[in-house]
């Protein structure tokens, strides 16, 4: 019998690496979607004939329920949230509800149609917010600066508690951002790779950013979707720090991916105070000694790396 899995956001960035993740180690994919009619499956049209796409919403109980009743799936990986952190300023309230209450709601529905069921939450390391230490580890506290990371602190504690309380297998992976070619083009990574390719191109003239010297710890989302599947395989349920350990700014970003394609970053790229966030995070750098130690896990795809494969892709896409 082959283990069944269900991911929720499977249409985006990590659902869909982590489709193809799973669909390689022979499960049987279930992929939880929204009824939108604006719904993009662009991520996953070249594995949509290899997995079973279901609707129900994080906002509605019993859609829950009844889903995972449908299923009744060995693994659950709850991937959807709204993620995007400025439009967490915009909608503060909805993003509570999707990325902190509907955590609940799926642990609810775990708790009454089968406890036995894995569960995996996309913790963030947007919840350390302004750092207490650098670098963060699991034991780090949480000071978050956005209602996304406020949100995804609550959905990362009810975790723990769900896991305490009811004897649920629930870890809370504590991912550190990661992208890839297939990051959504309002996030900085992606939104700088493509307006490289468009001026290489003679498509666009310029890019505005906000902060060049934010800096982040950037790895690659493929890589990651591997320590998410390797939590729920261990022996404990547990949390866990997942990124690289090392951190570059949005400057040295913005420098590889216009040296890729010979150009000077200092002619095209323009500072807009329009983009800089109500409260900045301070310096995020992942210690995922305890992911390398317990799971055997480590990032195999390096920065400049990460870089020139988004940029390559955009040129390909702009073409």
């Amino acid at each position: 019998m082959n283990k069944k899995a269900l991911i929720t956001g499977i249409t985006g960035q990590d659902g869909s690496y982590l489709a193809e993740f799973l669909l390689d180690k022979g499960y049987e994919v279930y992929g939880m979607v929204r009824r939108s009619s604006t719904e993009s499956f662009e991520r996953i049209n070249h594995i949509i004939d290899k997995i079973t796409l279901k609707q129900a919403d994080l906002l509605d109980q019993l859609s829950l329920i009844e889903l995972i009743q449908s299923i009744n799936p060995d693994q659950i990986y709850n991937l959807a949230a709204q993620s995007f952190v400025p439009t967490s300023w915009n909608q503060p309230v909805l993003t509570g509800e999707f990325t902190a209450l509907g955590v609940t709601r799926i642990l609810e529905a775990i708790r009454h149609v089968n406890p036995k069921i894995k569960f995996y939450q996309a913790s963030s390391s947007e919840m350390f917010g302004k750092v207490r230490e650098t670098p963060q580890n699991e034991l780090t506290p949480f000071y978050p600066r956005s209602p996304y990371g406020v949100a995804k602190a609550y959905g990362h504690f009810i975790t723990v508690n769900y896991r305490e309380s009811y004897d649920i297998f629930a870890c809370s992976g504590i991912l550190f951002n990661h992208e890839s070619p297939r990051r959504g083009k309002e996030f900085v990574t992606r939104k700088i790779t493509d307006a490289v390719a468009k001026i290489k191109l003679n498509k666009l003239n310029k890019l505005c950013l906000g902060n060049l010297d934010a800096k982040r710890d950037w790895g690659f989302a493929g890589d990651y979707v591997e320590a998410m599947w390797l939590m729920l395989q261990h022996g404990s349920p547990e949390d866990y720090v997942v990124g690289t350990g090392e951190t570059h700014s949005v400057r040295e970003f913005v420098e590889i991916a216009f040296d890729h394609v010979g150009l000077d970053h200092k002619k095209y790229v323009e500072i807009n105070k329009d983009f800089i966030r109500p409260a900045e995070v301070d310096l995020l750098v992942a210690d995922c000694s305890k992911a390398k130690k317990n799971l055997g896990w480590k990032p195999k795809v390096g920065f400049e790396e990460l870089v020139k494969m988004m940029v390559d892709s955009d040129l390909k896409l702009n073409k």
